[in-house]
């Protein structure tokens, strides 16, 4: 959900990719994608939101993890909004906007270390109007403390995507 009154500025405090395997490569390989979202501070029409997030390959190929926090300004019905949790990837909406900063980075560093890079829509495979099979997500009753997203990047399309609240 792209709401244009909320500014979101995302800003990266830590970042690191390490290639675990020289000789193996990531083309076919399985992303798994662990984040975990915090409320930092909130005051009358600022939201700060603490991220992490750890991207690994199966096989073992690539790992990338960042840390930062997103800081989102506007009306406080629309950062509500914003932190709502899309019912159709089961993602907070500002999460979009999160990943969409930190792939930014994940990309150049995985042509620095000459792996195959996430995919751009890793977290909202159907967004782009790519029809996709065999999605299936799982909502864990517990309280919403991180997200955990498994993707198959095979073929450069993702073919099979697990959200799981933990």
């Amino acid at each position: 959900m792209y709401i244009p009154s909320v500014s979101v500025k995302v800003e990266i405090t830590s970042l690191s990719g390490v290639r675990l395997d020289s000789k193996a490569t990531a083309e076919n390989s399985t992303f798994d994608v662990k984040v975990k979202l915090e409320e930092k501070e909130r005051r009358s029409q600022m939201v700060i939101v603490g991220f992490a997030m750890s991207l690994t390959t199966k096989p073992s190929v690539v790992k990338f993890e960042a840390e930062g926090t997103a800081t989102l300004a506007g009306k406080d019905m629309e950062i509500k909004k914003m932190l709502e949790i899309d019912q159709e990837t089961k993602v907070p909406y500002v999460f979009q906007r999160i990943y969409q900063h930190v792939f930014t980075a994940m990309y150049l560093m995985s042509t620095i270390l000459n792996v195959t890079p996430p995919p751009q829509d890793l977290l909202f495979p159907g967004k782009r109007g790519i029809p996709i099979e065999g999605v299936s997500v799982e909502v864990e009753a517990k309280a919403s403390e991180g997200v955990t997203i498994q993707a198959d990047t095979r073929g450069n399309q993702t073919k099979d995507a697990n959200v799981v609240k933990a």
